[in-house]
Formats: structure tokens, sequence, C-alpha cells
């Protein structure tokens, strides 16, 4: 064969290994997605695997660590943060702008089990990830300081709050699961009214309804029941 047939057949087997190989990768990645959105960051790297339908030695050779994965999961996550703190500043009120970042951000949690873990987390190693998260708080940070100055947010309020804040409705939102999944709101709309400065109008505002006493116990036999699989 000549040199120019073998370079041909070279390409022309090159061509389907590399759509394999995407076709895997995006299987991978669509399988992390749906597994890490329902049950968080802890599920194993076998697990995302076996849901893809490809071996483990595939899965590592597309995403070496672990954090490789996550950074390709979650991109599109952390731009929808960064956007939220950007609408935030866009709005001429700095306490609606602070608030509707922080309402949207821990909707963001509630709608997704991974990104209620991963907002609550560091992952230096998912350098893509992490310059993603820190811009987001950088801009966080001015709508504390411009929300502070209009005397609409308590002046001991920090970012550090914000952090707890985010930690506690990832419990929440683990919590209650299915059974009362709104329960994150009233959470939400008691924090800001406690960080509200005194004698501001967000003191006062109506919050949403509470759940039903049945639906919280369901929410407790449920949590019961992951703790003793656990």
């Amino acid at each position: 064969m000549s040199a120019d047939g073998a370079a041909s057949v070279q390409v022309n087997e090159a061509g389907p290994l590399r759509r394999d190989a995407e076709r895997n990768r995006e299987r991978i990645v669509a399988a992390a997605r749906q597994a890490y959105a329902e049950a968080g960051l802890e599920v194993s790297m076998a697990e995302v695997a076996r849901r893809a339908g490809v071996g483990i030695a595939t899965l590592f050779r597309r995403f070496p660590a672990r954090e490789d994965l996550i950074d390709a999961v979650f991109a599109d996550r952390m731009d929808a943060y960064v956007e939220a703190a950007d609408r935030g500043l866009a709005d001429p009120d700095p306490w609606n702008g602070f608030a509707g970042f922080v309402e949207a951000i821990c909707g963001m949690q509630a709608a997704d089990r991974g990104v209620a873990d991963l907002l609550t987390m560091t992952f230096p190693a998912a350098e893509a990830l992490q310059v993603k998260h820190a811009r987001a708080l950088e801009r966080s940070i001015q709508l504390i300081d411009r929300a502070k100055a209009a005397g609409h947010l308590r002046a001991d309020f920090t970012h550090q709050d914000l952090a707890i804040l985010l930690m506690a409705n990832a419990g929440v939102v683990g919590a209650t699961g299915q059974a009362a999944p709104d329960a994150w709101r009233r959470l939400v709309a008691y924090m800001l009214q406690a960080f509200a400065a005194s004698g501001s109008a967000a003191q006062n505002a109506e919050l949403p309804p509470a759940p039903t006493p049945a639906a919280l116990y369901q929410a407790t036999l449920q949590l019961g029941s992951t703790s003793r699989r656990g």
C-alpha cells in the first residue's frame, strides 16, 4: 500500500474512533448530571459509569479525576450563578438586587442536589469552576456592600453569612426532598427578614406558606429511611 493509502486508512479509522469517544463523553456527562441532581455529589464514579453504560476504565480515560467530571457537568450551572449575581447588580434597587440573588441561588440548590452541594464546597482541582466561583463571590460581595450602603441590609452581615445560608438551605433541600419541595422558600424568606436592617420594610414581608404537617411527616420518614440505609 502506498504512503497516501495508509494515511487515508488512518484518517478514516480516526473519524469513527473520535465520534465514539465523543459519544461516550456525552453519555458520561449526561449520566453524571442526572445522578448528581438526584443524589448530590457523593455519587461514586462507578455509579456514573454504570448509568452511562460504559466501563470504569472508559470513564477515567475521559475524566481522570472526579473534579474533571464535576468541571464538565457544572460549567453551565456556575455560569448561571455568575449571571444571577450580575442580574442583582443590574437591579436599581439594592435590596431587591441582593434578595433576588439570594432567592435565585437557593432556587438553583432546590432544583438540583448537585448544585446544592456544589455551592457549599470547594474543589481546588476543578480550575474552571473555581474561577467562576471566585467571580460570583466577588459580585456577591458587591451586592452585599451596595445593600448595606443603602441602609437595607444589616451592617454586621458578611459574605460568610451567605455561605451559612447556602449550607442550611442545602440541608433543608436534602431533608425535605419530594415530600415538601417548597420548604426551602420559607427558610429563605425567614433568613432575608433576619438579614434586613432594623426598621426595614423587608422585615415585614409576607412569608411563603409553611409545609403541611403531613408533608413534613413524610419528609421525616424519608430522612429516617435514608439514614438507616446509610
